[in-house]
């Protein structure tokens, strides 16, 4: 039974050290939005047959968050969908790496109250970093969270630009 406690304890402390490390690792990384947005879509983004740092991506988001894609399905019916992270690598990780995938940022308008931040963030989606036309945009909703030491993405509500809802004036960039 003693060794049974021993090597328990000892991987519970090798567990809690690597967690530590990460952590400090990425501290960075949350430390304010504009950290916080930009490696979120350094994460999801990167060439055909690029791996993507899911560790990263688990980091960012406060636990139960929730990502929130919207849009018609194939009957046209307008519909949410909600993933957790692991949902979301679960199901859009392997078509990243495949096809290649780039989200870049366009615009931010960040509205701030207390711990609390709502972050309308336009983008542009490109299946590589040397392609000059997206293939397609749209406005991530992101709610943030500061709990004293860093920021976390709480939630991740999206969707595309279509020809009858082309994206805001308000939310482009000023030439």
């Amino acid at each position: 039974m003693k060794k049974f406690v021993c090597t328990t304890l000892i991987i519970f402390n090798a567990l809690w050290i690597q967690a530590q490390d990460t952590a400090e690792l990425y501290t960075e990384k949350t430390s304010s939005i504009d950290s916080l947005i930009t490696n979120l879509y350094s994460v999801i983004s990167g060439e055909k047959g690029q791996e993507r740092n899911w560790d990263l991506m688990k980091h960012l988001f406060y636990a139960n968050s929730k990502l929130i894609p919207t849009g018609r399905n194939q009957e046209g019916d307008f519909l949410a969908r909600y993933m957790t992270v692991d949902d979301y690598i679960n199901s859009s990780g392997k078509w990243l790496t495949d096809n290649g995938f780039f989200e870049k940022e366009i615009h931010r308008k960040v509205d701030l109250f207390g711990n609390i931040a709502q972050v309308f963030s336009t983008y542009e989606a490109f299946n590589s970093e040397n392609d000059e036309k997206p293939f397609m945009r749209g406005i991530n909703s992101i709610q943030l969270l500061f709990d004293e030491n860093r920021w976390w993405i709480i939630n991740i509500f999206w969707m595309q630009e279509t020809p009858n809802n082309p994206i805001p004036d308000m939310y482009l960039p000023k030439d």
